[in-house]
């Protein structure tokens, strides 16, 4: 099962970096730069209202559904028929409730007619993530790789010819990129649709009232373990907006660091999409996954203690060579983002364990705190600090809520504790920064530091035998 893991994520990875790197930074960074700070925020806090209460399109039915067909794959046409009338009666819901709170709490006629847009194109992509939890639950992952990154493509091509064709008159307005979302989702959706039809025995649309019940029973404690999460990951800019006279520029100046960390974090979700399956096959079949956890954990956590520590010494240099305005402003946002990316990695392997598990009390419960931590900061430091308030209300929340989840997963599997590698760790984490802080000080080539920087710690890591060559080819030969 290792080295299945190394060549479904080797491709998941490929694929993925081939394409979003270039729509992050190529094109929604390129919208940014156009549409202004303002503008931007703008929107990026009406997107994340949308995903705040995206929980009610899923209610737990996709992280549940992709653990179902893992273990039990002859069960597709019946999920498949019923889950998707229940997905298009839970639309209409979750559009009727988001408008009614963005009614209450003050949305203007432009917000609300964004926010329209965005609510639909959130339903689009729930429909999306829920077809591919039946493409990698029946571990088809190259099939998934495709459809990881299909949207992000189309949007490539869309944007392209708006921003370089000189196909309009007027210049890129921040609706046009809503409306070049709807298209790469609807898109997406029906090329996924299709794959799962084709592999499904049968499909006969149904709306089976005793069905959705039992299954939104069973889904519920996935559906609030998303929400929670949503509101301790997606309220900051939401509360920018909201608290501060100038909220939207300071939801734009956030949105400028959150985009590098949004980039690093779609790969390390890749993660939770390869394991998630794999975890809970073991787990029903009684398999160690110990090997598992350790060997994706050190894959992920190791390269996000590096980008941290570089982040952090070359924040300006970055956000410089990215943006044109406000740059000062969100470079030091950008260390304390990153910094907390570090307690993202954890979460996307430790809370996946724990999800394959159904551990979903616990996970709630650390949730719960991880949310009152992260609102009661952001309400503190807001005020005080504006947009570095709420990215410093962030760290601290995704380190504390990553620690929890380690401690839960290490005590439900009795997990042996290894003081060794956690201390060789801990190392690391101090050393990569000491180092990254010494070659900026000697390279004046910011470009040649960073690159040295990072080329140093990986080799710290060898050099401490976190990771062997002896290690990696053990992994590469075995299999299960």
């Amino acid at each position: 099962m290792k080295k299945n893991f190394i060549i479904n994520l080797a491709i998941l990875l490929f694929v993925n970096l081939l394409v979003k790197p270039i729509y992050i930074f190529g094109i929604e960074r390129n919208v940014q730069n156009i549409v202004g700070a303002e503008e931007f925020g703008f929107y990026f806090s009406l997107f994340n209202f949308s995903l705040l209460l995206q929980i009610i399109l899923d209610l737990g039915t996709t992280n549940l559904n992709n653990r179902n067909i893992a273990q039990h794959e002859h069960m597709l046409g019946k999920y498949f028929s019923n889950i998707v009338g229940l997905k298009f009666i839970l639309a209409v819901f979750y559009a009727i409730i988001s408008l009614s709170i963005a009614f209450i709490i003050g949305y203007e006629p432009r917000q609300l007619k964004l926010l329209s847009l965005l609510i639909f194109n959130q339903f689009l992509a729930s429909f999306v993530l829920y077809l591919r939890s039946n493409i990698s639950g029946m571990h088809l992952f190259k099939t998934d790789s495709i459809i990881s990154v299909l949207d992000r493509l189309l949007m490539i091509i869309i944007l392209s010819i708006i921003i370089w064709g000189n196909v309009t008159k007027s210049p890129l307005k921040i609706e046009w990129f809503v409306f070049a979302q709807t298209g790469s989702y609807g898109l997406t959706a029906l090329v996924a649709f299709l794959i799962v039809l084709k592999r499904s025995a049968f499909f006969k649309p149904r709306f089976n009232i005793k069905f959705f019940l039992v299954f939104l029973k069973e889904s519920y404690p996935y559906a609030l373990l998303i929400l929670l999460m949503a509101f301790y990951n997606k309220i900051d800019s939401i509360m920018l907006e909201r608290i501060l006279p100038d909220g939207k520029e300071q939801a734009g100046v956030y949105a400028q660091a959150f985009r590098l960390l949004d980039a690093f974090s779609m790969i390390a979700y890749l993660f939770s999409v390869l394991l998630l399956p794999m975890f809970a096959r073991m787990i029903k079949n009684k398999e160690p996954i110990e090997e598992l956890a350790k060997l994706s954990s050190l894959i992920l956590i190791i390269p996000s203690i590096i980008l941290a520590s570089a982040c952090h010494m070359y924040n300006f240099e970055i956000m410089d060579i990215m943006y044109i305005e406000h740059v000062e402003r969100s470079a030091p946002i950008l260390s304390f983002l990153m910094t907390g990316f570090i307690g993202i990695s954890t979460t996307y392997i430790f809370g996946t364990l724990l999800t394959a598990n159904g551990s979903l009390k616990q996970l709630n419960i650390m949730a719960a705190s991880g949310m009152v931590i992260n609102i009661l900061l952001n309400l503190i430091l807001i005020p005080k600090l504006y947009a570095q308030g709420s990215a410093i209300a962030s760290m601290i929340t995704q380190l504390f809520t990553a620690f929890t989840q380690v401690l839960i997963a290490a005590y439900i599997f009795k997990f042996r504790i290894n003081y060794l590698l956690i201390g060789k760790i801990m190392v690391f984490a101090v050393l990569s920064f000491i180092i990254n802080h010494w070659v900026y000080l000697h390279i004046s080539n910011w470009l040649i530091a960073i690159s040295t920087g990072i080329t140093l710690c990986i080799l710290l890591a060898f050099f401490l035998r976190i990771f062997t060559i002896k290690a990696i080819i053990k992994i590469l030969k075995y299999d299960t």
